[in-house]
């Protein structure tokens, strides 16, 4: 299972790489795996600024679908549209080419509250 360290997580499996005030955000291996076969992902909020914990977008495997959880406060300024064409890149490389969105953060301070690769590892038993 990979977990880059440099990384921040959260509860609901998505990644964090913070980059100045810019998030980029996408689903761990271990959700990935999870889901099994991506075969689409839908965000419809590039350009709408959002709080913590809302749904931005959603990603569609074989057997079901899943809401995706903003883990920043911000604006989504840019969506990953590779994704539209191979949506398969979440599932082969998902903290590379499968990335799904970069955030404007409004609220730096909630960084804090994001998940070391430590803790990720302890939430998921790896």
């Amino acid at each position: 299972m990979n977990i880059p360290s440099e990384l921040k997580y959260t509860k609901d499996h998505e990644w964090v790489k913070i980059d100045g005030d810019i998030a980029t955000v996408g689903i761990t291996d271990f959700a990935q795996s999870e889901l099994g076969d991506i075969v689409y992902v839908e965000v419809e909020t590039v350009d709408e600024t959002l709080d913590k914990e809302e749904v931005f977008g959603t990603v569609e495997a074989v057997k079901t679908v899943s809401d995706l959880f903003l883990p920043l406060s911000g604006e989504i300024v840019e969506f990953n549209e590779a994704l539209e064409d191979e949506p398969e890149k979440v599932n082969s490389d998902p903290y590379g080419d499968g990335w799904m969105v970069k955030i404007k953060m409004s609220e730096a301070s909630e960084v804090d509250d994001l998940m070391s690769a430590d803790d990720y590892k302890a939430l998921i038993g790896a």
